[in-house]
């Protein structure tokens, strides 16, 4: 069924302009070619979503997957240097974001940068561009930043993570990376709670401790990647190359008990989300419904015909109820 023509997508959707995300499509990898060549395929995304009333976020500029491994080396195997990599990093980023200046509401510009210690994560943008100095550690994330903001002055800027409202070692990395940010004159504008929930995570305590911290650093704070898994496969932002697809012999229906626990945690989530609802500026489902979701089972709101499920409606209750 197409999902412009389906009666519930069209009724949740029309109630107010909807922010949406590109999700896969616009990852460097879809963008980036050998020899410095790179393009912009999803061309048509943004006149959709204007089509639509849909508020568009581009996702993302620099993260440290899905990206070709020649990215980092010279046409000979060498590793590249650390002002060779800017330079690779640069131009890409100001063609994408000039090529959608005035359309993109804002941008995730890094996503996925930290470890659940809060510490910046060892990857090659790391290892290469901070060359292992405390004082250059975070200059690959304020380049970023800085290159998108130039390219388009009135998009907002975000960094993007998951964990954050597990892990209070992550949280307050995150809240320390603002600050510093900050200190040094770099424009950020929010910070992105990806939300990848479990049936018995995060807790009620662990998501509020993530929006007041991050609120009170002074950013929006934005629910960006919102599902939760219904199976125990423990898969997360950083490990999507792992993910396989779980399958049912009855695609189209959980077990009860798996919907009625899926009800019941999205029940907990969003009154949180509501009360709080001065400091956060958007709630991103990832995905409208289960057939199309990135980790299989049944994590979203709507089952594979597009149809409401248990959760939908009780998440229609919460709000009811406020």
């Amino acid at each position: 069924m197409s999902l412009r023509h389906n009666k519930w997508y069209l009724v949740f959707q029309s109630q107010q302009p909807q922010y949406c995300t590109t999700e896969d499509i616009s990852r460097p990898e879809t963008w980036t070619k050998p020899q410095d060549f790179f393009e912009t395929k999803p061309s048509g995304a943004p006149r959709l979503w204007i089509d639509y009333h849909m508020i568009p976020i581009g996702h993302c500029l620099v993260w440290h997957s899905q990206v070709p491994r020649w990215a980092f080396r010279h046409d000979s195997g060498n590793a590249l240097t650390r002002d060779a990599l800017l330079a690779r990093r640069e131009d890409p980023i100001r063609t994408v974001v000039g090529r959608y200046k005035g359309r993109i509401k804002g941008w995730d510009v890094v996503n996925e940068a930290l470890n659940e210690d809060g510490t910046l994560r060892n990857s090659q943008w790391l290892r290469i561009i901070g060359e292992g100095s405390e004082d250059k550690q975070y200059d690959y994330i304020e380049n970023a930043l800085l290159w998108a903001h130039e390219a388009d002055p009135n998009a907002e800027l975000y960094y993007n993570d998951y964990g954050i409202e597990t892990s209070k070692a992550k949280c307050d990395g995150s809240v320390a990376m603002v600050k510093h940010l900050k200190s040094k004159g770099v424009r950020i504008d929010g910070v992105g709670i990806q939300l990848h929930a479990g049936l018995t995570s995060p807790s009620v305590e662990g998501l509020e401790y993530a929006v007041t911290s991050l609120a009170a650093a002074g950013v929006k704070v934005m629910i960006t990647e919102l599902d939760i898994r219904t199976h125990t496969r423990g898969y997360r932002g950083a490990d999507i190359s792992r993910v396989s697809r779980q399958s049912t012999s009855d695609p189209n229906a959980a077990a009860a008990e798996t919907q009625k626990r899926l009800a019941e945690k999205y029940a907990e989530i969003f009154p949180v989300l509501l009360k709080y609802e001065k400091d956060i500026t958007r709630v991103t489902f990832w995905g409208v419904c289960d057939k199309t979701s990135w980790i299989g089972g049944s994590p979203l709101l709507f089952d594979r015909n597009y149809q409401p499920k248990e959760a939908f409606f009780a998440v229609v209750k919460v709000a009811e109820q406020q």
